[in-house]
């Protein structure tokens, strides 16, 4: 009996003389790659495709996929597709099949998770892991029994909860241009190239070498304390603690060097890594980072230690710092910054260099996801924490399971002839001497015995290196003490000794006179302040009853999730010393009386002057404006290490009197489809007044006048598109019935309200950042107020607002 062919029914409903869409034809080879196309046809959605038997299996996502696991997204599946569609990218001519404008959304390789295969998708589920540009961990595809006369089959799209899941309609509305090309919906459908200013952007996925500077010299990496939870707030990042060699990578004139942590030279040992990096599109660099290798697709210690004994097998690097960048030193940069900058090194770099993701607040998801999939722990960063070459509590490691280095002092052979290796013999460095920790006795193979019984034979000796009980110590081989093992272990008895240990590997990176017992540091205080708030008991809020000490309070319990969008920013103050009822101003001066907890940034005005503006960096600073009256913080579009090149767009959509909430609502979303058609990611943020703020994250390359300019121009062009519903004109008169997208914010010397600071206006309402799915959802831009501290601090650390505010992008031409 003849086989069918899987894309007759492909090629049957396109009439390629007038489609540029590739014939069917069904490819050879067994690969897992994945794509997905956004697809603007009668439609939006987004269609699904994995290789599987040579063509493309099929679905069409309506809303796209989501990374919230409680979302379950439509996927209808369609025809099968030929392989040749996975670098479709272009429009398909209206009136022919799915006529419409097609983008090349994301790619990537597939497989199904362990003990799973492709063939159980003709049993109606699919439970896969993706990594794709942009669709990465598990996901689960599940068929939906059929309904009535329904002619396709309905499935359902859902994301597992592990590591990468987030917010509900993330993906969707950050990924907003082609994986391949760079370009817009709107350029693909005008057949243009993309805008200058994003091509920049996407340019970095093409690297290109530049001219050399000398390669940095290594320096000492910064250490991990060693903690028993994981810390809480949006002031910490979280990434997976990877199961590898540290090691710092240096390119640049006599380069590339990859160093150990201990400073020396593996650049043979790693001569992959060394490879990969020399292509990256910098003149120098110093980078920080794991060596690994994979096992099921999961960093694996004992097989990384295969691969550098035998010189086989492929090794990553997973890159979590940037220390120096051409010529530039980066350490006293926030530890966000120095990682938006690595990310955008790595963009497009060679696959063997992999950016270590993060995630903003929810570390003790991640903590979950880690060890319920069996890997080592997390590493949580303060996010505004520079980098130093020692160990501290900025950086803290929270383990799975009880895991650390010790010296071997000697062994005890598996029979009485003294042949093979029952256990080691453990010990630490304590007071200056060697002390006893105990014995491993399981996690030896055949492998790793014989090749461990050759290295102990070489350093044997006749004494022990350390106090050693009788018990233990009868019938004991000796060492000399120059062996690392690395040893997995349920708890250090009272005796100071390792309770049902496993062996994992030996380690040549780690001196033998650097190992001592990690114990587990307390954790992290909460933010704690010394500033003291005077008349703690007079009322502020007089309609809500509400005190100086409680807005104190509150700030003080925000701080850790305001600080990132407020610190190191010029800031102009809203002071009412005597209540908001009261008489109140704006400061954005400081002539010294905050003390020295708030700091002053020389900055040049239009008529040559310099005046000192007021800017923090801390919550002691929050606090110190507090106790001088200070009720709302408005901030610059910039950043005062670089206060001419601003960060971020604010366009103020401020409603005429009368109009309803869901008018502004509205207005907020086309402002982000508007700028969405031009590839910017933006952001909803509840002003705590009247209106919405749509924040458009920048990264900081143009200069005030073509950011002025470029808002100017966007604000006037909506406003001439709709003038019923808008207005770019200041005047009050012209606002009737209308909305005033204030853009005038986004010039020098011009502020904004900050996310999370309160506003002086009746009930102690706050600015708030909102996911556009919670937007939808929310009927008062005055819908949190001091009151809701703790919840805000939960909230900010939810799925929904991952990765808010964050977009590396620049602006198009307009």
């Amino acid at each position: 009996m003849a086989k069918t062919d899987p894309l007759a029914r492909y090629n049957a409903m396109r009439d390629f003389a007038k489609t540029a869409e590739p014939r069917g034809e069904i490819a050879k080879g067994q690969g897992r790659r994945f794509i997905v196309q956004k697809h603007d046809a009668t439609r939006l959605h987004w269609d699904f495709r994995l290789e599987i038997d040579g063509v493309l299996k099929s679905w069409a996502v309506t809303r796209g996929p989501s990374l919230d696991p409680g979302e379950k997204r439509l996927a209808v599946r369609t025809e099968d597709h030929p392989m040749s569609y996975a670098s479709f990218e272009g429009t398909i001519p209206k009136g022919e099949y799915g006529g419409g404008t097609v983008m090349l959304w994301d790619r990537g390789e597939w497989a199904p998770v362990p003990g799973k295969s492709a063939k159980d998708l003709e049993k109606g589920h699919l439970h896969f892991v993706l990594e794709g540009e942009r669709m990465k961990g598990e996901w689960l595809l599940i068929r939906l029994k059929p309904r009535g006369k329904e002619k396709r089959e309905n499935w359902l799209l859902r994301k597992i909860d592990d590591a990468y899941a987030g917010a509900t309609d993330v993906l969707v509305e950050t990924g907003l241009t082609s994986v391949t090309t760079g370009r817009t919906m709107q350029e693909i459908a005008e057949g243009v190239k993309p805008a200058a200013g994003r091509a920049k952007a996407t340019a970095k996925s093409k690297p290109k070498r530049t001219a050399q500077a000398p390669a940095p010299a290594f320096r000492d990496p910064q250490l991990a304390t060693l903690v028993d939870s994981v810390p809480a707030g949006n002031g910490w990042l979280h990434e997976m603690k990877y199961d590898g060699y540290r090691a710092l990578v240096a390119i640049g004139k006599g380069g590339p060097r990859v160093y150990t942590r201990s400073g020396l030279d593996w650049t043979d040992k790693f001569a992959g890594i060394a490879e990969a990096a020399a292509s990256l599109p910098a003149s120098s660099a110093l980078i920080d980072g794991e060596v690994v290798a994979f096992r099921d697709g999961t960093p694996d210690f004992s097989t990384l230690q295969d691969a550098l004994s035998t010189g086989t097998g492929d090794l990553a690097f997973f890159a979590f710092d940037l220390l120096q960048q051409d010529g530039e030193d980066l350490a006293d940069l926030p530890q966000i910054d120095r990682k938006e900058r690595l990310r955008a090194l790595l963009d497009g770099a060679d696959p063997r260099l992999l950016f270590s993701e993060h995630v903003l607040g929810a570390g003790e998801k991640l903590f979950e996801a880690m060890c319920r999939e069996g890997h080592e722990g997390v590493i949580s960063k303060r996010a505004d924490a520079p980098y130093r070459g020692k160990r501290t509590r900025s950086w803290l490691k929270i383990k799975c399971t009880r895991r650390q280095e010790f010296v071997v002092i000697g062994w005890l052979p598996s029979s009485a002839k003294g042949r093979g290796l029952r256990s080691l013999l453990l010990g630490v460095n304590a007071d200056g001497a060697l002390r006893y920790a105990g014995k491993v006795g399981t996690g030896f193979n055949a492998s790793n015995s014989d090749d461990l019984m050759a290295k102990l034979a070489r350093i044997e000796r006749k004494t022990p290196p350390a106090d050693v009980p009788k018990v233990a110590a009868r019938g004991a081989h000796w060492v000399t003490p120059k062996l690392v093992a690395e040893v997995a272990f349920a708890e250090f008895t009272a005796e100071n000794v390792v309770r049902h240990a496993s062996f994992i590997a030996l380690r040549e990176d780690k001196p033998a006179e650097d190992i001592v017992t990690e114990r587990a540091a307390s954790p992290p205080p909460a933010p704690q302040s010394d500033v003291k708030i005077s008349s703690r008991d007079r009322v502020i809020f007089p309609d809500a009853k509400i005190t100086k000490g409680e807005l104190a309070d509150y700030y003080a319990v925000v701080a850790p999730i305001m600080l990132p969008w407020v610190a190191d920013r010029p800031v102009s103050l809203v002071r009412c010393p005597q209540g908001r009822a009261k008489q109140c101003f704006f400061q954005k001066h400081d002539a010294g009386s905050f003390g020295d907890r708030v700091h002053h940034v020389d900055i040049r005005e239009k008529d040559g002057s310099v005046e000192p503006y007021l800017y923090i960096d801390d919550a002691d600073g929050l606090l110190s404006c507090v106790q001088m009256g200070t009720i709302e913080f408005h901030g610059w579009g910039s950043r005062v290490a670089d206060v001419e090149k601003p960060d971020r767009l604010v366009f103020d959509l401020d409603p005429d009197e009368g109009l309803d909430f869901a008018t502004v609502k509205k207005a907020a979303e086309d402002l982000k489809q508007h700028l969405a058609d031009m590839g910017l990611t933006s952001f909803p943020m509840l002003t705590g007044g009247k209106g919405v703020h749509v924040v458009v994250p920048l990264t900081p390359q143009a200069e005030w006048p073509a950011v002025k300019s470029f808002a100017d121009r966007f604000a006037r062009a909506l406003a001439q598109a709709e003038p019923e519903r808008f207005t770019a004109n200041l005047k009050k008169a012209e606002r009737k019935n209308r909305i005033f997208i204030d853009y005038l914010r986004n010039q020098r010397g011009s502020t904004a309200v900050m996310p999370y600071s309160a506003r002086a206006r009746p009930g102690a309402p706050v600015a708030v950042p909102l996911s556009w799915s919670e937007l939808r959802d929310t009927d008062s831009a005055q819908l949190f107020s001091v009151r809701d501290a703790t919840e805000l601090l939960e909230r900010a650390g939810g799925r929904a607002l991952t990765g808010w505010g964050r977009a590396d992008q620049v602006l198009p031409d307009l």
